[in-house]
């Protein structure tokens, strides 16, 4: 169980890193979303993979930790939050620059003057 939760958080934040190198705005805020999906997943193993454990409420002998999951909350709200700007400033972008581009200039082609 352990070895394929490790895989997925590899996985999710391999595809993250790759679609933050595209030259597009649009796969560099796909590539961050993976790449936070990537780390709450990382936050939420912290906490140990158990199964048959209570929360902090209830009558059992072994507990749950809660901050591990009180960490993935907040981390889900700030990167919906930052997502949400993220898309707005490169919406914004292409507005005012007429492209999206991340390095807001488009590649040389032979034989053509800019």
């Amino acid at each position: 169980m352990e070895v394929l939760y490790a895989t997925c958080v590899g996985v999710l934040f391999a595809c993250g890193v790759f679609l933050i190198l595209r030259a597009r705005t649009f796969p560099v805020v796909l590539g961050l979303t993976m790449m936070s999906y990537g780390v709450n997943l990382f936050l939420f193993a912290s906490g140990r993979i158990h199964s048959n454990k209570a929360a902090v409420l209830g009558e059992s002998a072994q507990y749950a930790d809660p901050l591990p999951q009180a960490l993935v909350l907040t981390a889900i709200v700030i990167g919906f939050a930052m997502t949400a700007f993220v898309v707005i400033l490169a919406i914004r972008a292409r507005a005012d620059l007429g492209h999206d581009h991340v390095h807001a200039r488009f590649p040389k082609i032979k034989g053509k003057e800019s």
